[in-house]
């Protein structure tokens, strides 16, 4: 049976259709989510696209956190549904509090838009299992507000618990802290990363196809789990 791999829209989202296309690239079958749906309609898998999810307003992912489909998300990934977010996604994430710290303004000010050499640290989640510890990629990053930021503590736990998923090679575009890019909750299943790898899946469009190998280690996890 065909993995279910939903991907949500809320208003301001930019890259849905993109994250839509990686899942079906990959070999699952996407979803698409409306903001306030009530249920998940059978998911196997959720992604959170980048975009500005009600134009930012607050602060990013401040109110999409409240959108009633994230209800369910967080009630789910809790649960162990493989939950990702790219970019805005990622700043949902922090904002639902499935994932530590937040995302601020970037050091310099600056959007930044370019391709980024990314290190793979952990290849124990729900969405880097195709990887090799250490491999680098290279994906897109384009964020105004992508500078990961958390207590001393909580960097530490991260650090000691293997939850750095990915960080910036050859240049940190944004300030994060200890050059973080991408972190998984405790359990494996919910990763947020800032760069976007649902723009590196194919060849006329992408610097690489590196990305692709987050959406296939979904469908691998998808068949290693009991039903």
């Amino acid at each position: 049976m065909t993995a279910r791999v939903g991907v949500v829209t809320f208003p301001g989202s930019l890259d849905d259709g993109d994250a839509a296309r990686a899942v079906r690239i990959a070999g699952a079958e996407p979803v698409r989510l409306w903001h306030g749906d009530a249920e998940l309609h059978g998911v196997d898998a959720v992604v959170l696209p980048g975009g500005f999810s009600y134009g930012d307003y607050l602060r990013c992912g401040a109110i999409a956190r409240f959108a009633p489909v994230m209800e369910r998300i967080v009630d789910a990934a809790q649960g162990g549904l493989p939950v990702l977010g790219i970019c805005n996604g990622f700043q949902i994430l922090c904002e639902a509090h499935l994932l530590p710290g937040a995302l601020t303004r970037n050091q310099h000010l600056h959007f930044r838009n370019r391709d980024q050499v990314l290190r793979v640290e952990s290849t124990g989640t729900a969405w880097t299992n195709a990887f090799q510890a250490g491999q680098e990629i290279l994906i897109p990053v384009k964020n105004g507000e992508g500078c990961y930021v958390a207590d001393t503590a909580t960097l530490d736990e991260l650090e000691g618990e293997g939850r750095v998923v990915a960080r910036y090679v050859g240049g940190n575009p944004n300030g994060s802290q200890r050059d973080i890019a991408a972190i998984t909750n405790p359990a494996g299943n919910v990763v947020g990363i800032m760069p976007h790898p649902e723009h590196a899946v194919e060849a006329l469009t992408g610097p690489s196809l590196d990305g692709l190998g987050f959406f296939t280690s979904v469908l691998k996890h998808l068949v290693g789990t009991p039903a």
